[in-house]
This record gives structure tokens, C-alpha cells and sequence, in this order.
């Protein structure tokens, strides 16, 4: 069991959290969410013992031992696969090591036999005899075949060390687990092995994640770092959010009612305090008046941007057809018909693949072969993966920026859009070259919304975008009620929002009417 006790934790003025007192208990996986900067990674650091909080303390049952993903892909460049996951276990190593220094020795003594004698036992005790074993079979699991497993970590490329580091972290069943983002930068049937294992998995698991399908999946508890406090809640990211919703709604509601109420008391106590006949009433409803109190709705770091795609131009019949559509080195002969009220979810093992037919769609590339046939009532609106000439060198503020796609140029219609999004008061002023990532993409689907696109085509929407974000956008596409083309490596927008699924490896190899899971479980049965 893993215990934090009265933990508080400050950077100069900046308060994370204070006074926190969790249990993380064996059989149970704990999903770790918050705003950006809310200070879920840092939390993690705090568990592991790489931050010291300014007060309280972090304890950890006795003989048990905690696992951490690493993030620095490069730290074990130097040594083999193999070693590297089995150096999620450091005491093993370190017995392993010091045992082949001892038997390595010419002047074996018997000092050195009786301490080889105790490593030996120390070394069965922790599994030894089978680590080596052990550590294959997860890299086999995770598709790292054996021909890399006595290959230097240098050697392997991004996608692989990524793996490899995953399997370092579940090697030798820990007590504790810590996953800082661990479903990054795998692909889906990984991240499926993985949900898969973390299931059945018997010790205690601690996770941060923007992956919400994945924190479904697995997490048992919610840990929500906000209002400066870490509140546990039962149950996978979903039941939070409607929990959460619920209990805001509600406290919002109350209040409604008691400032409602507090006027009425008010009022009357102004028309009757002077009354004698009335004198009773009145400090009656000044007594009742005294015992209101308002619910403290403290500010929260979570902010969801309002995210709702309307159109006025009905969609006609004659929507999309795309026929013997070719483009050498991505994909030849395609042919597809988009029907009305379809969202497609496209997958490729290349994700250049899709946004290079995205590309020819709207016309930035020409295909080498093939027809891309548009109907006439369809405005198309599109949020490419890289939105660079949008932004880079622009000299305009949000206002001016936004102005750009917008019939109507009064500044506070488009703060009011801009507001939406969450780039209110001076924020709206800002420079469009010197915003992040998620601040762009945020502009671009102001931008989106403002055209009023009856067809839209997205690629990767959910790149730069946080927690928040990526809810309200899978809401507004999951609303939408027009056609969407688009893909994405979140896999609880695909499922959620495409009823249509088009597989692109060389041609196309899948396409039916079916979720993102559906799709799933019939390609990989």
C-alpha cells in the first residue's frame, strides 16, 4: 500500500496542492487528472520520491517495491534491451552484477563464498533464475522481436525504445506502478495488450493520462487535482465527469435558489421593518436571512472551451464521390461515396497516407490519377494537422486574426467567439506567431465554427489539445449534424464519433458501417 499523508506542495507563491491524505491500495488503478499545470506529473514525482514535498510524507509498505515509467528515452543507450528492462528491478542488477564481479575474481576467498552464497539466496528470492526469461516474453508481447533483444538501446529507433521502456516498468511485478502518460506514442494494438495487462494486473497502478478511452478502460478511481486539493472519486474518467458535472450543476443551482430567496427576505425586510404589525416577520426573515449561505464555488484550473458546429445550407444528395483515386507512394485506385449524416474515421498504418488524401480532397495536392467529385450545397471547413501557414510570421492579435474568416468584423462579436475557446479579456490580444500548439488549434476551430461548414474534414484534431479540450470537441463532433471526414490517434473520438470506418494501406483494405471498436475486434479476431 502506498500512503500520502498531510502532503503539501508550493512553488514560491504558485500552491499546487496542500493537506493531501490518499491510500492507494493493491487491486486498484488510480487515473491522476487536472488541468494543464494543475500538477499531475508532479504529484507523481512526489509518490516516486524525485520531488520532496514542503510538508508531509510519502510511505511506501514495507518490502514492497514501486515501478516508474521513465520518460528519458535515451538514459540506457548504452546497454542491451534485455538489460535495460530488467533494470526496472535495480536490486536485481545489482545482484546480478555483483555476483559476476565475485566469480570474475582470481583470488576467490572464502569471504567472497559466503558472500556469494547470500546473493545467490537474496537472488532466488526475487526471481532471478527467471528474469532474464521474464524480460523476453514482455518484449515478444510488445512486439520487439528477438533478433533487438542483445541490441544496445542506441541502436533502436523512437518507437521501439518507447516499448522497451514500458516493458522496463512492468518487469518483475512492482508493488506500486507509476505511468506517466504511458499509451504515448504507441500504436493502437500495443495500447490494447496494455489495457489488456494493467486488467490483469494485482497490484496497485497510479496513472496520468489524456487518454480517456484508456483511463475508462482501467482506472478503478479517479484522483482530480483541482481548487488546490487531490479529491478521490470512485469509478473511470466518465463516471467522474458526470459526477463532477453533476455536483457543479447542483451547487450552481442551490445558489440560484438561495440568491433568489435572500432577495425576497430582503425586500420584505425593507418594506416592513418600520411596521409594528409586521415587526415579528421581519426579524423573523432577518434570522433566516443570517443562516443563508451561498455555496463556495472556488475557481477552477479546469476550463472547457464551447465547442458546437452549426450550418445553415441543408446538405443535398450529391455529397462526396471519390473514384480511382491515386497518388504514388501513399494509395491507388480508391473509391468511396459519402451518404448523408456519415462522420468516416479513416486509418492507415502511414498517417501521412490520410493527410495526404485529405490534401487532394480540399485541393492543396493534386492526385496523380482519379476524380474527387464535390456536390453543390456543401461548404467544406478543415482543420489540417499542420496549421503552420496560418500562424507563422503573423503579425495580427486574435481579433484581427479571427476577423480574417468572419463576415462580421465588430470586435466584441469576436471576442464573443474568442471567448468561447478561452482566450478572454487580454488574451484575446495576443499575437497569433506567438501562440502554443493548443492555442492555435483553438483558433482554428474558432475559425471552423465561424464558417459554418456543413462538411468538415479534420486531421488529428486532438494534437496540442488538453484533458478539457479534447471532451468538448468530441461533443461537438459527436453533435454535429452534418458529415465529417476525419482521423485521429484518440480512440475515444473514433469510436464515439465515426459510424463509418475506411481502412488505407496501399488501397483501401476496410470499409464498413461500424464503430472504431467494431472495426477493431473484426480486424484483429
Amino acid at each position: 500500500m502506498l500512503q500520502v499523508t498531510n502532503v503539501s506542495l508550493q512553488y514560491g507563491s504558485k500552491k499546487l496542492f496542500e493537506d493531501v491524505n490518499l491510500k492507494f491500495t493493491k487491486g486498484n488503478c488510480y487515473g491522476i487528472i487536472g488541468a494543464n499545470g494543475a500538477g499531475k506529473s508532479t504529484f507523481l514525482k512526489v509518490l516516486s520520491g524525485e520531488i520532496e514535498p514542503n510538508k508531509g510524507e510519502v510511505s511506501l509498505g514495507k518490502n514492497e517495491r514501486m515501478s516508474v515509467l521513465m520518460q528519458n528515452q535515451n538514459a540506457f543507450d548504452a546497454e542491451t534491451v534485455v538489460r535495460t528492462v530488467m533494470l526496472g528491478h535495480k536490486r536485481l542488477v545489482q545482484i546480478m552484477d555483483e555476483k559476476d564481479a565475485l566469480y570474475a575474481k582470481e583470488d576467490f576467498s572464502e569471504e567472497d563464498g559466503l558472500r556469494a552464497s547470500e546473493l545467490e539466496s537474496e537472488f532466488a528470492e526475487l526471481g532471478g533464475w527467471e528474469a532474464e526469461s521474464e524480460a523476453e516474453t514482455l518484449l515478444n508481447e510488445l512486439d520487439i522481436p528477438a533478433e533487438y533483444h542483445a541490441v544496445r538501446m542506441g541502436e533502436l529507433d523512437a518507437k521501439l525504445k518507447v516499448k522497451v521502456l514500458l516493458a522496463q516498468a512492468l518487469f518483475g511485478n512492482p508493488d506500486v506502478l507509476l505511468l506517466d502518460e504511458p499509451t504515448n506514442n504507441l500504436d493502437i494494438k500495443t495500447v490494447r495488450w496494455l489495457e489488456n495487462y494493467l486488467l490483469d494486473f494485482e497490484n496497485t497502478i497510479i496513472i496520468v493520462s489524456h487518454n480517456r478511452h484508456f483511463l475508462n478502460k482501467v482506472c478503478t478511481y479517479i484522483c482530480d487535482v483541482d481548487f488546490g486539493k487531490i479529491q478521490l472519486y470512485l469509478g473511470n474518467y466518465d463516471f467522474w465527469y458526470q459526477t463532477s458535472q453533476l455536483i457543479a450543476r447542483q451547487m450552481r443551482d442551490q445558489n440560484k435558489k438561495m440568491e433568489q430567496r435572500a432577495k425576497e427576505l430582503q425586500d420584505f425586510i425593507a418594506r416592513f421593518a418600520a411596521n409594528a404589525s409586521k415587526s415579528k416577520q421581519a426579524t423573523s426573515r432577518k434570522k433566516e436571512l443570517e443562516r443563508l449561505t451561498l455555496n463556495d464555488i472556488k475557481p477552477s484550473l479546469r476550463k472547457y472551451p464551447f465547442i458546437d458546429f452549426k450550418f445553415e445550407r441543408e446538405i443535398g444528395n450529391d455529397i462526396l464521390a471519390v473514384e480511382g483515386l491515386t497518388k504514388k507512394g501513399f494509395f491507388e485506385n480508391l473509391d468511396f461515396i459519402v451518404q448523408k449524416n456519415e462522420k468516416i474515421g479513416f486509418v492507415s498504418d502511414k498517417s501521412t497516407t490520410i493527410t495526404m488524401l485529405f490534401d487532394i480532397l480540399t485541393g492543396k495536392v493534386q492526385p496523380d490519377a482519379g476524380t474527387v467529385r464535390w456536390g453543390k450545397t456543401i461548404i467544406l471547413s478543415v482543420l489540417p494537422q499542420n496549421n503552420s501557414e496560418y500562424f507563422d510570421g503573423c503579425d495580427l492579435n486574435l481579433v484581427e486574426w479571427l476577423s480574417q474568416y468572419s463576415n462580421d468584423h465588430y470586435e466584441e462579436y469576436l471576442r464573443g467567439w474568442l471567448g468561447r475557446m478561452l482566450f478572454s479579456g487580454e488574451e484575446a490580444l495576443k499575437k497569433a506567431r506567438v501562440l502554443s500548439g493548443g492555442e492555435k488549434v483553438r483558433c482554428m476551430l474558432a475559425k471552423m465554427m465561424l464558417e459554418g461548414g456543413n462538411f468538415l474534414i479534420m486531421d488529428e484534431p486532438t494534437n496540442h489539445l488538453d484533458l478539457e479540450s479534447i471532451t468538448a470537441l468530441n461533443n461537438g463532433m459527436k453533435n454535429f449534424k452534418g458529415c465529417i471526414l476525419f482521423t485521429s490517434h484518440d480512440q475515444e473520438l473514433m469510436n464515439t464519433v465515426a459510424n463509418r470506418i475506411i481502412e488505407i494501406n496501399g488501397g483501401k483494405t476496410f470499409d464498413k458501417n461500424v464503430t472504431y471498436d467494431e472495426y477493431l475486434d473484426i480486424t484483429n479476431s
